[in-house]
């Protein structure tokens, strides 16, 4: 027997292979999905042996329905329950909204009743413009916590700022402010011996799905790719810039870079403080204990209305792509958009065209180099059709844009983690404040026009004429889009 397998074992694996292929081909026409993507998937899986299934099984599934990431028991806390109930708005309140917002009302309403996302009135919200300023106030803040300090990042490294983030953490929690740091064991690098000091010192430390071997696995799973911060439940960050000496822009640096992040004091803190107990929920696996103390009463009297959107393979829809579909479709004099990364669905695409083509100015601002040349050249390969609906597009040239934004008609305004492509839309987790407010608005557009100023914006007929090798890398990068 053992000489027959051993004989056979390529033939042997090969039947093995396509039984396993024939299963998960039945598996993908059940599911009655996209037909393109059904049939890539089974072209895969029958041409190429083993590699196929081994790309089924790592982008192929659809995790989101299966739930193997479930982090819904915090929720079910009684105390979470009476905050969202209490953030609820009343009939007035919805009339008045209703009045104020005309057709971004259909964003609210969307997210509420997809996720429970209740639409918060009263904050403060204050737009922080590279790592400069968000390090600058986020210091501030962590020095003068008293109760609790809680941080949820997808990259923190031991540098120098990052040096001075743990610094503050291990200096507070000696003081007795329960301090509670969860970071992507993908995306960040902490040596063995700040790990230990922390630890030492009271602070309570989980990764994110740790992984054996950080280096090698890349892209290749499921990361939490947000940045929060909340201290003592009554000040919230987040946005685009991680925790490292790449997004400070120190005096010496090579290359700048272009971030945005925002700093929020009023109710929303509150929904960003669920988001974060949720997670911790799931990377501790203990039963934390929700205390009042988590979410104290607000004393921000400023109303600026503000909805947190969150999405991953543990929500039920995609709730951050829907609501920026949802802005452009409503959208009635113009879209600006920022992204580091521009792979989008083909819903997205329609929608700017059809934005363009009815008298919408949308202008996108993406980097000139971005530091993944097949994520380069994937965004180049979308670039014509949109600029050929009379979409402006603008490539960044004073160093690496980074931010997340999107601006619409004077009174949406989207800030947060996802970028516009298939892996912030589907794979990774994310989460991003959508703020209802002309003031901020006006604020961000006038950043983006700014940015533009140092941009250079590409010329369709000169884009057309670019080298057929070129366009060959762009088309054969696209075919990679929803893995990137």
């Amino acid at each position: 027997m053992l000489t027959f397998i051993k004989e056979h074992i390529l033939t042997i694996l090969i039947v093995l292979n396509y039984i396993i292929a024939i299963s998960a081909a039945f598996t993908i026409l059940l599911k009655n999905i996209n037909p393109t993507k059904t049939l890539s998937y089974i072209i895969v899986l029958v041409f190429f042996p083993f590699l196929g299934i081994l790309v089924y099984y790592l982008f192929g599934q659809e995790y989101r329905k299966n739930k193997i990431f479930n982090r819904k028991h915090i929720l079910n806390r009684s105390l979470i329950k009476k905050i969202n109930k209490d953030l609820e708005l009343n009939e007035q309140e919805l009339k008045e909204v209703d009045q104020t917002l005309e057709e971004k009302i259909k964003l609210v309403k969307l997210l509420h009743k997809s996720e429970n996302a209740p639409l918060t009135l009263h904050n403060d919200v204050e737009i922080l413009i590279n790592g400069n300023k968000k390090f600058e106030a986020l210091l501030e803040d962590l020095k003068q916590a008293k109760n609790h300090i809680h941080l949820e990042y997808y990259i923190l490294k031991d540098d120098k700022i990052g040096g001075q983030i743990i610094d503050i953490l291990c200096e507070k929690a000696k003081q007795g402010v329960a301090v509670r740091l969860s970071v992507d064991d993908v995306g960040s690098k902490i040596s063995s011996a700040s790990k230990k000091r922390l630890k030492n010192s009271g602070v309570s430390f989980y990764p994110f799905m740790p992984v054996l071997f950080p280096k090698f696995t890349g892209k290749m799973n499921y990361r939490n790719h947000r940045k929060i911060a909340i201290i003592d439940g009554l000040i919230g960050y987040l946005g685009g810039i991680n925790i490292s000496d790449n997004y400070v822009n120190y005096e010496n640096d090579a290359l700048f870079w272009r971030d945005t992040h925002i700093r929020i004091q009023g109710e929303a803190v509150k929904l960003l403080q669920i988001h974060f107990l949720t997670t911790w929920d799931f990377v501790s696996g203990s039963d934390i204990q929700v205390s009042k103390q988590f979410f104290p009463e607000s004393k921000t009297k400023k109303e600026t209305k503000v909805q947190i959107a969150a999405s991953g393979p543990d929500t039920d829809w995609a709730n951050i792509m829907e609501a920026i579909l949802t802005a452009i479709n409503t959208a009635d004099n113009y879209i600006y958009i920022t992204t580091p990364y521009f792979i989008p669905n083909q819903q997205i695409i329609t929608a700017l065209q059809i934005a363009s083509r009815s008298g919408v100015d949308v202008r996108i601002i993406i980097p000139k180099k971005s530091d993944s040349w097949i994520a380069n050249h994937a965004t180049n390969s979308y670039l014509q059709s949109l600029m050929e609906a009379g979409v402006k597009v603008y490539r960044y040239t004073k160093g690496f844009v980074h931010a997340k934004t999107q601006v619409v008609d004077d009174i949406f305004t989207s800030i947060g983690t996802a970028n516009l492509d298939y892996r912030s839309f589907n794979i990774n987790f994310e989460i991003n404040a959508l703020i209802y407010n002309e003031a901020v608005s006006k604020q961000l557009k006038k950043q983006f026009l700014e940015d533009i100023k140092d941009s250079q914006e590409i010329e369709l007929k000169r884009w057309e004429q670019r080298p057929k090798l070129m366009k060959l890398k762009e088309s054969y990068s696209r075919l990679w889009a929803p893995l990137l």
